[in-house]
């Protein structure tokens, strides 16, 4: 994720829509927004009433996050799951495949550990992924058409380009560069790793985790997922 960028090239879908649907089936209040990153989606829910502690190890991303909209409704962590209450959340969240950036097992099964030690009894966790058997990546290296923005202080167009390394094991590297469009001058050049982890192995690890109930939606859609879905929604009760 780059800051700079992020909201002018991520924009509200049907994934946000899915999430905030079941959410407002679930009744909940308390909700920590994991790895909430420029608090696009954060500041949304705050503005529905919910109350929300918003955590991102990006400080930067952060940093913007707080002079949105209804940010001062938000309680704002720079940090990761270590520092989320224990007991203390009705629904913990990831959005926006946040779950694919723990690129070791320690760190997910870290991470989840932690997640279920803050919700409280009967609390849900709730996060997507992409499902590997549908190689979005082939897709991904087909466009090399790049992403437009402006910078928020100048105003200058700017370019955002993508390349691949591809994968090494379950884990694939790519590169994010934001260049301004009339001079080609580099501001920003970020390697970027995510994991690809089977719907098998993650519904495996959240029952080792404690997790009562897993409940794995397919595509954005209230049906139970299949192997021929893009996106993994998982939901689970502790």
């Amino acid at each position: 994720m780059i800051p700079l960028v992020y909201d002018q090239i991520n924009h509200w879908g049907k994934d946000d829509e899915f999430f905030l649907a079941l959410l407002k089936s679930l009744h909940v209040q308390i909700v920590a927004d994991l790895g909430c990153g420029t608090g696009r989606w954060t500041t949304r829910l705050a503005r529905y009433g919910y109350e929300i502690t918003a955590v991102d190890p990006n400080a930067e991303a952060i940093h913007m996050a707080k002079s949105k909209d209804a940010a001062n409704r938000v309680q704002w962590m720079v940090g990761d799951s270590t520092n989320l209450q224990t007991k203390a959340y009705d629904a913990v969240i990831m959005t926006a495949n946040v779950a694919q950036v723990f690129l070791t097992d320690e760190s997910w099964k870290q991470t989840i550990s932690d997640v279920y030690r803050s919700l409280k009894s009967g609390g849900h966790f709730i996060f997507d992924t992409r499902n590997p058997l549908a190689k979005a990546w082939e897709e991904w290296e087909k466009d090399m058409t790049p992403d437009t923005a402006q910078d928020p202080a100048t105003g200058d167009p700017l370019e955002i380009y993508t390349e691949y390394e591809g994968f090494e094991g379950d884990i694939f590297t790519f590169y994010e560069t934001v260049k301004k469009a009339q001079t080609g001058e580099v501001l920003i050049h970020e390697k970027m790793q995510i994991r690809f982890r089977k719907q098998e192995e993650l519904a495996d690890s959240l029952k080792k985790a404690g997790f009562t109930q897993v409940t794995t939606y397919g595509d954005w859609e209230f049906k139970q997922a299949s192997p021929d879905n893009k996106s993994f929604i998982f939901h689970c009760m502790k």
